[in-house]
């Protein structure tokens, strides 16, 4: 499903990707785990399109996703790609179900479809009670499942996630773990995992780890 080549990235004169190429196949939970600065969360952006490699090519689905113009790349990123972040980025004023809602929107789907599906995943993952409630009314574990929901709105082919677990409790931190795998067992969803959790990096069906820029075991 994605395919990345050759890839290279510096800050100024300071080498951060080195010459990475990997592969990540559907329905596949795949963690990427390393030191800290060894360069796991840049290539995380790299591959979710927040930032721009200098060298090498990315394949989503057989798309060239960095010759893509501006508008085409974020229409592009909106559909196929799923975000979940260690900070659940929620927007504060709106409901849970308003926040899962939002990349539906944005993408240009239909109100009432999208809110259907959020129903559904809301559901699914147990918070169909809390829908109207801010985030600030939600405990640490309940914001992540609703960043989770967020994430699968739009279908995506592939959810990066960094570090989804690390302002976690180890009851809620389990929780998500277990999520993620049943997320791929009934969804066939994909997911690329940054963690400095070993239970989880154990989990997934691959780990990969990185040092100094390069991937070292696959």
């Amino acid at each position: 499903m994605l395919k990345a080549q050759g890839i290279l990235k510096a800050y100024g004169s300071l080498p951060v990707l080195k010459g990475i190429d990997l592969h990540i196949k559907e329905a596949e939970v795949v963690s990427i785990v390393g030191a800290s600065g060894a360069g796991k969360s840049t290539l995380l952006h790299v591959l979710g399109t927040l930032d721009y490699p200098d060298q090498g090519e990315i394949l989503l689905n057989g798309t060239s996703i960095f010759k893509l113009s501006q508008q085409k790349l974020a229409a592009f990123r909106n559909q196929q790609i799923g975000f979940i972040f260690q900070f659940h980025n929620l927007l504060p004023e709106f409901s849970a179900l308003e926040n899962v809602m939002i990349p539906g929107l944005i993408g240009g789907r239909p109100a009432q479809e999208v809110k259907k599906r959020a129903m559904e995943l809301l559901q699914m993952l147990g918070m169909l009670e809390r829908k109207e409630h801010k985030p600030s009314e939600l405990s640490g574990g309940e914001q992540q499942r609703i960043s989770v929901a967020r994430a699968l709105i739009n279908d995506p082919s592939i959810v990066f996630a960094d570090e989804p677990s690390g302002n976690l409790d180890s009851k809620n931190a389990d929780e998500l773990h277990d999520l993620f795998f049943k997320l791929r067992d009934e969804l066939k969803q994909t997911f690329v995992i940054v963690t400095h959790n070993k239970e989880l990096a154990e989990m997934a069906d691959r780990k990969l780890e990185i040092a100094d820029g390069v991937i070292l075991t696959d």
